[in-house]
């Protein structure tokens, strides 16, 4: 599933039939998936889709409106379709961050060009495990599930993350990614940086350009934790099972 899904994130930062400045875009053709999207989004207002517990209905996501899709540009509600379509479920940041157009354009853009760059030492595992570490001390429960579940899919370990989140200094972790989470929690917590925290990943193997990388997403995720607290952005029931329990696809599917 993760395959696609960031696949189609690396089109948030452009569009084929729109222009990005164009938040009055109103979508011209049926969309891919009729209703799909939409019926599902506006139903998590009143249902469980965004709880933290399954068959709870106490957390709607309602803090700020669902936009209407014929008030949406195309090219979001286009992304949106697909997304749900390739993943079988709509993570809930695509239907808070549509509340403004612009702004949910920037958020992927910048998303996509530090999580899915192919360039650097960091593994996706790796990426995914600093928003893990650095969203459970920013307190962000949506990062946390969704970016838990990214990593289990990517390092084949399904427990690494949990103990992260219970206490990283005693997880399973290498003394490469001990080195990579201190550095990260040392942005998150926007501590003094000093030469000798480039000095310890550079004993790891990582050089300036990769401190770059572990220091963006430490900061770029520390901003997205605190949108996540103000909008009450709670993560998808999905979540909570992806790779733990395979799916009928995954089951399926032939190398």
């Amino acid at each position: 599933m993760q395959g696609p899904l960031l696949r189609l994130l690396r089109r948030a930062s452009g569009c084929r039939r729109v222009s990005l400045t164009d938040q009055n875009c109103i979508v011209p053709r049926p969309l891919l998936v009729s209703g799909s999207l939409w019926g599902r989004a506006q139903r998590a207002a009143t249902s469980h889709a965004c709880s933290t517990q399954a068959g709870s209905s106490t957390r709607p996501l309602r803090r700020y409106p669902i936009p209407n899709k014929k008030d949406l540009p195309y090219d979001i509600v286009e992304l949106m379709e697909e997304v749900e379509m390739k993943s079988g479920f709509l993570p809930n940041v695509f239907s808070v961050m549509s509340h403004r157009p612009a702004e949910f354009r920037a958020f992927f853009a910048y998303y996509n060009a530090i999580m899915n760059k192919e360039k650097g030492r960091l593994s996706k595992a790796d990426k995914e495990l600093i928003v893990v570490a650095t969203s459970t001390v920013n307190r962000c429960p949506y990062c946390v599930i969704a970016h838990g579940a990214l990593h289990r899919i990517y390092s084949k370990k399904p427990a690494l993350a949990d103990q992260v989140v219970v206490n990283w200094k005693l997880a399973d972790l290498s003394d490469r990614e001990l080195a990579m989470l201190e550095f990260a929690l040392a942005v998150s917590h926007a501590d003094n940086i000093t030469e000798e925290h480039f000095q310890k990943l550079e004993a790891q193997g990582f050089d300036r350009e990769d401190a770059w990388d572990i220091g963006m997403i430490a900061s770029f995720f520390a901003m997205s934790n605190r949108i996540a607290h103000f909008t009450d952005l709670r993560p998808n029931e999905e979540f909570y099972t992806m790779g733990r329990i395979p799916r009928d696809k995954e089951k399926t599917e032939t190398p």
